[in-house]
């Protein structure tokens, strides 16, 4: 299997196994429609090991550990499992370790797919697959979804509560009580670190705080409080002359990318609205003339085809001008329904090249989207030729 594939399941008990050169730890959630888990109980993993249709099973380190899901036992408000990894080693990531999801009919043994998730770097725990139920029929997916933070990053992510350690008391007068799930992992970390991973799916900054200024590589939930936030979004971008007196053309444009990277549509001055009117461009600007945003393009996270997974915002210079001839080039995110500015990233440095990959939105498989500043200049003078170069950033 490949990424974003799915095949269909002949067995109505199966068991997905997921191996590596190094031990691993398996967990299994039970996720309703809206990406969430019900309660603590939906968290299954070696603490606790059993749920409505869905058991996990320790390979002792001589065998992989796995997850069973018995589709007929699965509730009917349960909409999918996810199987996610995470080495055991504390810290450790998946570089160079890459691991092996099989399912197999749980009663026969017989492999029903395999899926070895690809380019994993940083990654500490991974979604490696998912079960689902679609039109009455049990399906498989091929996920790889990486996260920076361990298995305590899914677990939160899909609305399981992993407890912070608390300090230990001077003087305990009684053991302190077990949490219903409390995994031997380390804690999420706080909502805004220094430098977060990129593309990661946990340890983000959040909009709780309100406004939040991005640096190159950083990550931001489009979520407050935990609940999706907005669902129409307003990506503007900007730019100055460098040198007064001068004109300069550049060009915004967002480009559409399906869960393998593949090409859906781009968005840009000459095809002003993509996805059935979900992508909306504001038109050309040719000089960069005049304060606020210079081309603007309305996003209706919303109406997102499910088979977009990203979108890239770009800059390009038909006219073959350098971004080294550029001042105060910038985007930000506005709420399109209150016009409140929620995330802005200015470009801190310039190259000599004509093309730069401003920011991306992908949407997460708990269904909320993140927006990460990229900041890299590539060669392109048009839409066609940032293609390739923002899907590699995905």
């Amino acid at each position: 299997m490949t990424p974003g594939s799915n095949v269909p399941l002949s067995a109505a008990r199966i068991t997905v196994d997921v191996a590596a050169p190094v031990r691993l730890d398996v967990s299994g959630l039970l996720l309703t429609g809206d990406g969430k888990v019900r309660s603590d109980d939906d968290f299954i993993f070696y603490n606790q090991p059993s749920g409505p249709g869905v058991a996990y099973r320790s390979g002792g380190g001589a065998a992989p550990d796995a997850i069973t899901v018995d589709t007929a036992a699965v509730p009917p408000d349960i909409e999918k499992i996810v199987v996610t990894a995470s080495p055991d080693a504390a810290g450790q990531t998946f570089q160079g370790i890459e691991p092996t999801a099989t399912i197999r009919d749980a009663d026969g043994g017989a492999v029903l797919a395999t899926f070895t998730p690809p380019q994993l770097g940083t990654e500490t725990a991974l979604v490696v697959v998912e079960v689902y139920r679609r039109g009455g029929q049990w399906k498989a997916r091929a996920v790889g979804q990486g996260y920076a933070n361990g298995l305590a990053g899914i677990a939160t992510d899909f609305g399981v509560t992993v407890e912070e350690p608390a300090a230990a008391p001077p003087q305990p007068t009684a053991p302190p009580v077990a949490p219903s799930v409390a995994p031997p992992m380390p804690a999420a970390p706080p909502a805004a670190p220094a430098a977060p991973a990129p593309g990661s799916g946990s340890g983000k900054i959040n909009l709780d705080k309100g406004r939040v200024s991005l640096q190159k590589n950083q990550t931001v939930s489009l979520v407050k409080g935990g609940r999706p936030l907005l669902s129409q979004v307003r990506m503007g971008l900007g730019w100055e002359p460098a040198f007064r007196g001068a004109d300069i053309d550049l060009d915004a444009s967002v480009i559409a990318y399906g869960p393998q990277r593949n090409h859906i549509d781009s968005c840009y001055f000459g095809k002003l609205t993509i996805l059935k009117g979900a992508v909306k461009h504001s038109g050309d600007n040719l000089t960069g003339e005049g304060a606020g945003d210079d081309e603007v393009i309305v996003v209706d996270l919303g109406r997102i085809p499910q088979e977009v997974t990203g979108l890239v915002f770009t800059v390009n210079s038909f006219s073959g001008q350098k971004f080294t001839d550029v001042a105060k080039a910038y985007c930000r995110l506005v709420d399109a329904a209150t016009d409140e500015e929620l995330v802005r990233f200015d470009l801190t440095q310039a190259e000599p090249q004509t093309g730069v990959l401003m920011a991306k939105l992908i949407r997460q498989f708990s269904g909320e989207w993140e927006m990460t500043a990229i900041g890299d200049f590539v060669k392109a003078r048009t839409v066609r030729n940032m293609v390739d170069p923002a899907a590699k950033a995905l």
